[in-house]
């Protein structure tokens, strides 16, 4: 049994919004308990075993709809007190026509907060009078889940929780803090951990909303994730993630298998690209690739190093960690992996279930790897990296010929490698190997008013692909020294 417990302590998704409509003793109106509602129909759609205790305040009422949602067999009305413990739990039983069995008390440490709630000054909590017929649920062991989730990726966070509730722990959460981190209060987001607790929203998959030139909140999957599944988003699929705090959807249309067809006039386009090989099999692309590329693989035989598939091991993700810590700079620009810890790739290896890893090992030393991620139709190379120090000896080449051959193998039909038109060099390896430049229609869609103003003023777009295709080639030596500039600055502020 999942055992909730949820301090309503503010009613809105905005702090600021919060702290003004608590000490203006106002509610309703727009985003009125937008958090509460979502995990409630979180709640509602499991398929797991849940209880939710719902402690609310005078400032947090549920209206009509949150009531609805809380439904007597899932979920409990419970007293938040915020300064008169006996007049709130009558008017909180008056206005929800539900009996309250428990209590929790509402602290505030910092003295505007105190001000805002009413209290004295002197006074972080109210004070519970003798003899107060409810009882505190403070008796109940807990453990702060959107604690836990500020200080733990999702996956060590998801496990950490399910201890806690295999021993009939209580876990303890803030609506405000579901989707978006705390500063001063070290708490959240917890979304991701509660969907994969609950085994609920399993259609967002990893969906993300980012802020985009600070006025829109753009939702889409990881860069190499949208490629690996079709979207065709419908209206329910759409209304939950403008509920998770978005204003666009963005997807990519994967041509090259499933088309959409007929999509809304609504949806904006714009072109993408992939590197794509339609996969034949391992002797025709051999025979297909050119002979200086067939010369660089031999290279690498002859060096010694020898391509397989890879356990994903600690060892691997050791080896991998040393690849990453090599250099800051790569292909003449910033390289984002080089301050990963090793917990972190550990997390990566470990819980990357629908990939295969293929590493070139020099004796036993790991001098390169990939990791190919299994979609449907379609197999991604997600990362292909290599030491510097080995360059010369062609493991790269090797990496990418053991891959067609595992790929072919598992008669997988089309291997994908990023993109192409951002970085010339790396463009002429993937040709080399047999790689083309497949265009793609990328989608935008509006699902706020904001959503689509933004689209209309193009702030959806990133600046790179705002940019013309004549202007891309002479911009990418400015960017790579801009970014090689503030790594290297970054690296000096740490000594």
């Amino acid at each position: 049994m999942i055992k909730l417990r949820l301090d309503v302590d503010y009613a809105y998704p905005s702090r600021q919004k919060s702290f003004l409509f608590t000490a203006l003793n106002l509610k309703g109106g727009k985003n009125y308990l937008k958090n509460s509602k979502i995990i409630a129909k979180m709640i509602n759609e499991s398929p797991q075993p849940v209880v939710a205790y719902w402690f609310f305040t005078p400032y947090t009422i549920p209206d009509a709809e949150l009531l609805e949602l809380l439904n007597p067999e899932r979920h409990e009305v419970a007293l938040h007190v915020a300064t008169n413990a006996y007049k709130e739990w009558k008017n909180l039983e008056r206005v929800t026509n539900r009996k309250v069995r428990f209590y929790t008390v509402h602290g505030t440490a910092r003295l505007p907060a105190r001000l805002i709630w009413k209290r004295k000054i002197s006074q972080a909590k109210a004070p519970i009078p003798n003899g107060f017929p409810l009882k505190s649920f403070y008796d109940y062991a807990t453990i702060g889940l959107d604690v836990l989730c500020y200080r733990d990726p999702t996956a060590q966070a998801v496990r950490i929780a399910q201890n806690h509730i295999a021993k009939g722990e209580v876990l303890h959460v803030h609506p405000e803090w579901l989707l978006q981190r705390g500063t001063l209060n070290h708490r959240g987001p917890y979304y991701s951990t509660l969907k994969a607790l609950l085994e609920v929203d399993k259609e967002l998959g990893l969906l993300t909303v980012r802020r985009k030139k600070r006025v829109i909140q753009v939702a889409s999957y990881p860069e190499h994730y949208e490629y690996l599944h079709d979207y065709a988003p419908t209206e329910k699929f759409l209304k939950k993630v403008e509920e998770r705090g978005a204003d666009i959807f963005t997807f990519v249309e994967r041509k090259w298998c499933c088309p959409i067809p007929n999509p809304p006039k609504t949806w904006l386009k714009s072109e993408d690209n992939v590197a794509l090989l339609n996969i034949p099999p391992y002797n025709e692309w051999w025979n297909s690739i050119g002979k200086k590329t067939r010369n660089m693989v031999r290279k690498a035989e002859k060096s010694g190093v020898k391509t397989q598939v890879a356990e994903p091991t600690e060892a691997l993700a050791e080896g991998i960690l040393k690849i990453y810590h090599e250099t800051p700079i790569r292909q003449g620009r910033a390289f984002s992996h080089y301050d990963w810890s090793i917990a972190a790739v550990k997390n990566i290896v470990a819980t990357s279930k629908d990939s295969t890893f293929i590493g070139s090992y020099l004796g036993e030393e790991l001098v390169g790897f990939i990791q190919l991620v299994q979609g449907d139709n379609i197999v991604v190379m997600s990362q292909i990296l290599s030491l510097q120090s080995h360059w010369d000896k062609g493991v790269n080449n090797a990496l990418v010929a053991k891959a067609v051959e595992v790929c072919a193998s598992k008669n997988a039909s089309w291997l994908m490698y990023g993109r192409m038109g951002n970085h010339p060099s790396l463009d002429s390896f993937k040709e080399n190997n047999g790689f083309y430049k497949c265009a793609l229609t990328r989608y935008y869609v509006p699902i706020t008013g904001k959503g689509r103003i933004a689209t209309k003023l193009s702030l959806h777009k990133d600046a790179k692909d705002a940019l013309p295709d004549f202007l891309k080639g002479p911009l990418v030596p400015v960017f790579n020294w801009v970014s090689r500039t503030k790594m290297e600055l970054k690296l000096k502020l740490r000594r």
